[in-house]
């Protein structure tokens, strides 16, 4: 499933308030003057108990409310239905796909041929029983994946998180016998991720347990295991710095050969492509760095070109690849440290951005973004001619790529839209698409219209959003607004769930800010909110707000936003810097305490995001939006409900329970819920999915909807 594993790998302020962030920086050290810091201790008893009680207030708040249930067993009901698109992998001759639901709370890992399976009746066959394997063991295993040696498939590394932590187990698995291997690879529970090179040898990188880790607690170093031999006796083949932000294995497989890669960050969207060799024969490593710009995004290889994205422009031998745009370069040549290869296969435009690639064993399958509406590109190449065509799908709207890789034509594609529910389609090597699954229809669409706005944000920009509502609204209506703006993440049309449902059948609008720091227009719109800009992501977020106030599709007396880990940054700079404009605020596994965010997991690795405060020219620009500095006693915010996970070993948990704290002593209105499992999502299994959703769904009812009462 992995062979093709790089995949993976993936308004502005017055001089008045420059000066006071600047005065912040000076005089506000990040660990001095806060009472909250034994918040931080994930599993202090203390902590665990104001947890407690929290929840008990919330819980008592939320769940007694008579929509609660309600919503809960109806979302449970589509995230758990047996009609729903079984999405899988290609393995050879065969599929495999991982299911939940209601019976299988956990999930089962299964297989079927690929014959039955584009046929559109698939016979499963179970592989691996989690809730089985939960209760033989006494332990909560969460499923995160499974690393898979290709072209056989059935040699797999199984990775298992206890309550849905991002350290997971690793464990040997094989899938012709169904069962764990005796004397297999076994990894004790770390951050960490592996390769195989062959059967008998994997790649691993490992934080912690004897291995090298770097300040963002990701590994360090990247060592080659022998089957048989200790893990603590494996030889290092490459490492780096404590202050970068990970080391990652890259084996990538296809019928013309085995490349051995690593992939070291310095930072987040900074990128060393180093080229490892034949490690098995060798006694000794021979790394190389591979001459491409420090921001390159590698997406694999294609027969013997390395396939990547640029991030900013590159120019070679008088030729410059704009970025965003896709590229190919020949590998013998790189290693000759010659980039005069390199050709740009695809090019963006000002509104058109690549958002996948996906290799298959006849080209490239590229998927864009053009005004956040998407299609679909293959790109071939016949004696160095590099061509691309348009795949001719009659759908519009969001698609991604599901399964593809090195040895098969066949690929997987999904499309979906806001009110038109998902549709699988299969793509054979002459690139004609045939429907494998179609989701049945979740709700009743009729009554309602999805449409695309823009609005001018401080300083000139447009900002596209998208707008869902009944379409004989009348007047302002109650409305959720949602962003993320980091990462270089694009928000895009999908079939709407269970949360905006409810929502949207008790009356409500919703709306999808496409704000800058996301990936919606490609490197420039995500770049464009980095660092020092970050403030333009927040004035985007207030500028969408206050064009649907000023287009009267609401009122700030009845808008809600809702965001989650960045985006739970981003709602929480919008309640402490523009408080006037909301009513209700959802922020779920937030950054809060961006004085203290790089100290606390994996927090490090995101500077080249957002800056480091031990930097004083950084921390100053940081501190002028810090959430948590910059609450006041004496300020009018909207009603906030925050949640996070005690397992979440991403985000930290201290970040929202230190503003909740904070904010509780203050006298301000706060809805604190924690679920004490469930990893960055926030929760473990569809139960709990369910469950969150029903309680962000009834608070933004009891803020919004009966306040109109």
């Amino acid at each position: 499933m992995y062979e093709n594993s790089v995949s993976r790998h993936r308004r502005s302020w017055s001089f008045a308030v420059a000066c006071l962030a600047v005065l912040i920086s000076m005089s506000v050290r990040a660990d001095q003057g806060d009472p909250y810091l034994w918040l931080e201790e994930v599993l202090g008893e203390q902590a665990l108990d104001w947890v407690e009680s929290q929840n008990q207030v919330s819980s008592a708040r939320l769940e007694g409310d008579e929509r609660f249930a309600e919503i809960k067993d109806a979302a449970l009901e589509v995230y758990a239905a047996t009609d729903r698109i079984a999405y899988a992998s290609q393995t050879g001759d065969r599929v495999r796909n991982f299911w939940q639901d209601q019976t299988h709370v956990r999930g089962i890992l299964r297989s079927a041929s690929l014959e039955s399976y584009l046929s559109g009746e698939p016979e499963w066959e179970t592989l691996l029983d989690i809730d089985a394997l939960s209760e033989q063991e006494g332990e909560n295993w969460v499923y995160k994946g499974s690393g898979c040696l290709a072209p056989e498939y059935r040699h797999c590394m199984i990775m298992l998180s206890r309550g849905g932590a991002d350290a997971v187990v690793l464990r040997e698995f094989d899938a012709i016998s169904k069962t764990f291997v005796d004397d297999g690879f076994v990894s004790s529970e770390a951050k960490q991720s592996i390769d195989w090179v062959d059967q008998d040898h994997l790649l691993i990188a490992k934080a912690g347990d004897g291995f090298r880790t770097t300040e963002s607690g990701y590994a360090a170093e990247l060592r080659l295991w022998k089957r048989g031999k200790p893990l603590d006796e494996s030889r290092v083949v490459f490492e780096v710095p404590e202050d970068y932000a990970f080391v990652q294995p890259a084996v990538v497989r296809s019928p013309s050969g085995v490349h051995v890669f690593a992939a070291g960050s310095p930072l987040f969207f900074r990128e060393e492509v180093i080229y490892l060799g034949d490690l098995v024969a060798a006694e000794e490593s021979s790394a190389q760095v591979l001459p491409l710009p420090a921001d390159i995004d590698w997406r694999g290889m294609f027969e013997d070109q390395l396939i990547a994205l640029t991030r900013s422009p590159w120019e070679v031998a008088g030729e410059v690849h704009p970025a965003g745009a896709l590229i190919a370069v020949p590998l013998l040549a790189l290693l000759d440290g010659d980039v005069s290869g390199a050709r740009t296969l695809v090019a963006p435009t000002s509104t058109r951005a690549i958002r996948g690639v996906s290799v298959s064993q006849s080209g490239l399958y590229v998927s864009l973004t053009d005004n956040v509406r998407m299609q679909l590109l293959k790109v071939t190449s016949e004696a160095d001619n590099w061509q691309s065509t348009e795949v001719p799908l009659s759908a519009t709207g969001s698609l991604s790529l599901v399964s593809a890789n090195a040895y098969s034509d066949l690929i997987m594609v999904n499309f979906e839209e806001f009110l038109v529910p998902d549709t699988l389609y299969a793509i054979d090597g002459a690139g004609d698409p045939k429907v494998i699954a179609q989701l049945p229809t979740r709700f009743d669409a009729s009554a309602l219209v999805a449409s695309q706005g823009f609005a001018t944000s401080a300083d000139g920009t447009k900002i596209p959003y998208f707008l869902i509502r009944r379409e004989d609204a009348q007047g302002t209506v109650p409305t959720l607004l949602y962003g993320y703006g980091g990462f270089e993440i694009a928000l895009t049309p999908s079939y709407l769930g269970p949360l905006s449902m409810a929502w949207l059948n008790a009356g409500g609008a919703y709306v999808i800010a496409n704000i800058r720091g996301g990936g919606e227009f490609g490197p420039a719109w995500h770049q464009a909110a980095l660092k020092e800009n970050r403030q333009r992501a927040y004035d985007d977020f207030a500028s969408v707000a206050e064009h649907l106030i000023a287009t009267e599709v609401t009122e700030s007396s009845k808008l809600g936003i809702y965001g989650g880990s960045n985006g739970g940054l981003l709602v929480g700079v919008a309640f402490t810097q523009r408080p006037e404009l909301y009513k209700a605020v959802v922020c779920a596994v937030p950054l809060l305490d961006m004085m203290r965010y790089h100290t606390l997991l994996a927090g490090a690795s995101w500077i080249g995001e957002y800056g480091d405060p031990d930097v004083p020219e950084e921390r100053a620009w940081l501190a002028a939006y810090s959430p948590y500095q910059n609450v006041r006693g004496d300020a009018d915010y909207p009603a906030i409900f925050f949640t996070t996970s005690t397992r979440d070993d991403r985000v930290h948990p201290g970040h929202a329970r230190k503003m909740a704290a904070k904010m509780i002593k203050a006298g301000h209105d706060i809805v604190y819920y924690e679920n004490t499992e469930g990893g960055h999502s926030a929760a473990a299994n569809l139960e709990q999915v369910a469950r969150r959703d029903a309680l962000v769904a009834t608070f933004l009812m009891q803020e919004l909807i009966d306040g109109e009462d």
